[in-house]
Parts: C-alpha cells; structure tokens; sequence
C-alpha cells in the first residue's frame, strides 16, 4: 500500500500540489488524470524519489517495491535477454530463466532472446522496457503514458495484461478509452488537490462538476447570509434589548471563513475553419503503389474514394504504411505508380505528428503563428492563441520552453489558419491531455468537411469514423462501417491476449471451473449484505440531506422574522441532524472499506486459482 499524505510542492511561484494526498491500496489500478503542466509527472517523481515533496510524506510498507516504466526507450545490452536480465535485483542477477518466462509472457519467441532491442518495432521495444520492470516483480507498477508510439494491437494486448496483473497499478495516459478499459479507481490533480473515486474517468469528472456547482452554491449562499448578518449587524447595533444578539453575530461574523471564488478552468474551445465544397468527391485514389524498396511494396494498388463528410480512420501496426498513405495524398511522398486525384475547390492542410520539429524555438507563439500566413494580422494570431488556451502574456512564451503538450497545440492552432475542407491527420492526440482530447474529438466532430485520421486512440476511431482503411496481414483494405463494427466482424486476428491455456498440474478445466464458481459465489454471498447496508446508508444520508437543507431554510426565515424561540428550536435540531450525518458517513467509511477487503480478498483468490494457467 501506497500512502501520500498531505504533500506540498512547487517550483518557485508555481504552486502545484498544496497540502494534499491519496492512498493506493492492495489489488487497486489507479488512474491519474490531470492537466498538462498541473503536476502529474511531478507526482511520479515523488514518488518513485527522484524530487522530494516540499511538504509531507509519501510512505509505504518496509520490502514494498516500485516499478516504474517511463516514456523514455533506451538500451544498453546488445540481446534481448541481458537486457530484460538488467532489470533483474542484485541478488537474482543469473536468474536468466525470471527473464525469459516475461519474455514469453510478454510475447516474445525464444528464437528472438538474443536479437538486438533495436530490431525490434515500437510496441516490442515499450514490451522490453517492461519487461526490465517486471522481472523485479515490484508490489506497484508505475506506468507514464505506456500507449505513446505503440500501435492498436499493442495498446490492446498491454490493456489485457495490466488487467490480469494481480498487484498495484499507476497509470497516466492521453487515452482515455485505455485508461477507463483498464483502471479501477482514477486519482485526479485537480485545484493543486488530489481527489480520488472508484471508477472511470467519466464518473470522476462528474464528480469534480458536482463538487464545484455545491461548491458555487455555497459560496453564494454563505455570501448572501454573511451580507443578512452585516445588515443586522448595522441596523441593531444601537438597540440595547438586542446587544446580545448583535454581539453573537459579530462573534459569528469573526469566525467565518468567506470561500474565494473558483477561477475559471480554461478548456480547448476553437472549431476548424470550413472551406464550402459543393463537389460529390474530394478526392479519388486508383491503384496506388509505393514501397522504399521496389520489391517490398507498402501499399499495393490501393484504391479509395473519399466524400464530403467522410471520416476516414487508418488503422493498423505500426511500420505498415499509414503515414507514409497520409504523405502520399499530401504530395509530401511520389507514388511508384497509381493516381491520387483532388476536385477542384479540395482545400487541405496535414497535421503531422513528428512536425512540432518544424516550430522555431526563438519564436513566441504569437510569431509562429504570424509567420505561418501572411493573411493574419496580430488580433487574429492572438485570437487562436486563446483558443489554444495561450491567453495574454502566455501567447509571448517562447517555442523552445513549452512542453510537447503545448507545442501540439501549437500545431493545432496552425490549423486553423487557413478555411479547409480536408483535415489530414496524424496521431494528434499524442501530447494532448484528456481535457484537450475531448475537446479535440467535439472540433473534429463539427468539422463540416471530410477527414482522414491516423490514430491509436479507440476513443477517437469509435467517436468519429465511418470508414476505414486497415493495414492488416501485409495488405490494405477498405472497410466500410464503424470502428465497433469492424471489432465484430473482422477484429484483429494475430492480437496477443494474456488469457492462456489451462495446465494439466493435477487439476481439469472442470474442477478449476468449479472452483472458480465456488469462490464466485461465495463472494457473493459475503459482500451482499454489505452492499445492502451501504445502499441503506447512502439512502438515509441522503434523506438526512434534504432535511439539513430544510432546516437552514427555516432557521434562516426564523432569523429574518427576529423569532428567538424558533431560532433555538432549530438550531438544536440542526445540531443533531449534523451529528447524526457525521454518524453516518462514519458508518459507510467502515462497510466500504469492508466491502474493499472483500473484494481484495476474493480477487486475491481468483488470482491464485489463474496462477494455473499457462
């Protein structure tokens, strides 16, 4: 179990996290979401020791171990098996068999253990890395942004695993739909505050709107009472029958803390220029071919229409052809043979996602943006950079000091300069936050023209596309239908799940079958009547609820019409009401918190009982 209790931190002026923590308990995978620049990478680093909190503690049990695997690939070893042996503790350091069981678990063939790492694709290289973590069979496995780079294949088969991985899970990821696939709980930096909630992403930003409409409300309310008291104050000062009373409010008035009011949180809000086309085509593609090599095509006599309104999503490994597709119909690459032609009135732009390289770093952002057309003037440069949340002295930060974040939404911005009517897009939620994803995704939707995306991200194939165009066993293909239906009818025929076979180890499939049933029900029977008791204390402190609210309203009523009686009557129900609420959330704190070593216990033994599957 991880405890980070009451931490503090921040880098000269910037305050990031401010007097606030969170546990990580036994079987939990945690999510952490938060704004780009708002302190998630700060907190890993806390609490993997590479920074030191300013304030507070971050603790953990003596032998309890962390694994973390980074964005950043690097190898030292000239085979595959020493450098997954590299990750090996000291004491285990020519226990080369550790090593090639996660190899295998991970996907590797036994031919492959003495290639070099950098023979490897992408998604084996991000395999390799946590295998290194792995083999030191650490309590808490760290992961920031493990989906970056990795094809869909991969980011499906990593999903399985961390699902299946019987110990502690801390997860940051841009992508949102892996993220909720694979989490149990998401912990969000939210305000310099972390909060954390049992479920996905949508259920915690839920929560985080409704903390923040009762927190407004509050505010507003306690305003309008302490602006009653003042007026009370001021008006019965002089009258000696009423001292008491006007002193008890001033004492009232002392001791109350004015809530500040919530700064607004500023969110991606651009839309894309539309260029009107009144064509039935875009574009029309006729037996392409290109390939680096002329006897190992790429692509191979493809051929593709592409309407008004279409969203086109290209999917499939990595290094089969997708971006080198989108630079072939943005005349960035020459076909080997075949046609690529634009109707008349087709107006394009191509967001590449290795193009932040383009951006000048001595420049501000409002120059790259003014040096990107010669068409806009400062104002309109200036416009676009507070659509890209760059608001006032932000839009003169110079190019080489933003994060990769930020410079993607410079890129974004670039877009904008021009009206189109065909978005080229490739990978550009890489960088993005989920914040910025969202908003992304509800641009492209109400984008009137057509689009075609290369993406990863199953958020952004099931949100927008109604077409396809799938690299798959050394082929391209059209498909025409949804992301979903293509899942069902086709899906992808070589993806590597972590289910395996049942082994023969004294024990059938039947008696595991039946063994698994047998702690299935059990769990059942045992945490039933907790959830029952849960549901009846959420329910009386909801009920509880609405009688405080009533409460108040009369009490302040009593307090407008000076009717001391009523006000006592009152303030003495009010006060048990309160201790009767307090009462209970002690009560719900104990049977969650016992339903959770339930469930722990009971997945703990499923785990086991998946221990027998090879």
């Amino acid at each position: 179990m991880l405890n980070i209790d009451n931490i503090t931190k921040g880098f000269g002026d910037q305050l990031l996290l401010d007097s606030t923590g969170f546990q990580i308990n036994p079987g939990e995978r945690v999510g952490l979401v938060g704004r780009n620049g708002h302190g998630k990478t700060t907190l890993l680093n806390l609490i993997c020791g590479q920074d030191h909190p300013d304030d507070g503690m971050i603790t953990y049990p003596s032998g309890y171990t962390l694994g973390f695997l980074t964005q950043k690939i690097e190898f030292f070893s000239k085979t595959i098996l020493d450098e997954a042996m590299s990750g090996l503790r000291l004491e285990e350091r020519e226990h080369y068999w550790k090593a090639e069981k996660i190899l295998a678990g991970l996907g590797f063939e036994k031919d492959s253990f003495s290639m070099r790492p950098d023979q490897f694709s992408g998604g084996y290289q991000v395999r390799l890395n946590l295998a290194k973590v792995l083999v030191a069979e650490p309590d808490l496995l760290i992961l920031d942004e493990p989906t970056n780079y990795l094809d869909i294949v991969s980011i499906r088969w990593i999903s399985q695993f961390l699902i299946s991985w019987p110990r502690e899970v801390l997860l940051v990821t841009h992508d949102r739909s892996f993220m909720d696939h694979v989490v149990t709980h998401i912990a969000g930096i939210h305000r310099r505050k972390i909060k954390k909630i049992k479920g996905n992403t949508e259920k915690y930003y839920d929560q985080i709107a409704q903390d923040e409409e009762v927190y407004e409300k509050t505010r507003l309310n306690e305003e309008k009472r302490t602006k009653e008291i003042e007026v009370f104050i001021s008006k019965f000062r002089a009258k000696a029958r009423l001292a008491n009373m006007v002193q008890s409010r001033i004492k009232t008035l002392e001791k109350t803390q004015s809530k500040e009011k919530l700064s607004q949180m500023k969110q991606l809000d651009f839309q894309f220029n539309y260029l009107p086309f009144a064509g039935k085509q875009i574009l029309s593609i006729e037996n392409l071919s290109f390939g680096w090599q002329k006897d190992q095509p790429l692509i191979d006599s493809f051929s593709l229409t592409v309407y008004p309104g279409d969203r086109v999503g290209i999917i499939g490994k990595n290094g089969k052809g997708k971006t080198t597709l989108l630079k072939l119909i943005s005349q960035k690459l020459v076909p080997d043979t075949g046609d690529i032609k634009f109707n008349p009135g087709v107006q394009y732009d191509y967001f590449e996602q290795t193009n932040v390289q383009s951006l000048n770093d001595q420049f501000t952002i409002e120059e790259e943006l003014m040096h990107s057309s010669t068409d806009i003037d400062r104002q309109t440069a200036r416009n676009i950079c507070g659509a890209m949340m760059f608001e006032k002295d932000a839009a003169l930060k110079k190019i080489g000091v933003l994060s990769g974040g930020e410079k993607a939404r410079v890129m974004l911005g670039k877009l904008l300069l021009t009206s189109l009517n065909l978005l080229l897009l490739d990978e550009p939620s890489n960088h993005l936050d989920i914040e910025a994803c969202d908003s992304f995704v509800e641009a492209l939707d109400q984008f009137e023209g057509a689009i075609a995306i290369v993406t990863h991200n199953e958020m952004f194939l099931h949100a927008l596309a109604n077409r396809l165009v799938v690299f798959k066993d050394d082929t391209v293909q059209v498909f025409e239908g949804t992301y979903q239906e293509f899942l069902d009818k086709e899906g992808w025929d070589d993806e590597v799940t972590v289910e395996k076979k049942i082994k023969s180890a004294g024990v059938s499939k039947k008696q595991l079958r039946q063994k698994k049933s047998e702690i299935i029900n059990d769990k059942s029977k045992q945490t039933k009547p907790v959830k029952q008791k849960i549901q009846k204390l959420e329910n009386d402190i909801e009920k509880n609820d609405i009688l405080l609210n009533q409460v108040n309203e009369q009490l302040l009523d009593a307090s407008k019409e000076q009717d001391g009686h009523k006000i006592q009557e009152l303030s003495i129900e009010l006060a048990r009401l309160e201790k009767l609420n307090a009462h209970l959330y002690d009560e719900l704190e104990i049977q969650m918190d016992l339903f959770d070593a339930l469930e722990k216990t009971f997945n703990l033994q499923l785990a086991e009982l998946e221990k027998e599957i090879i």
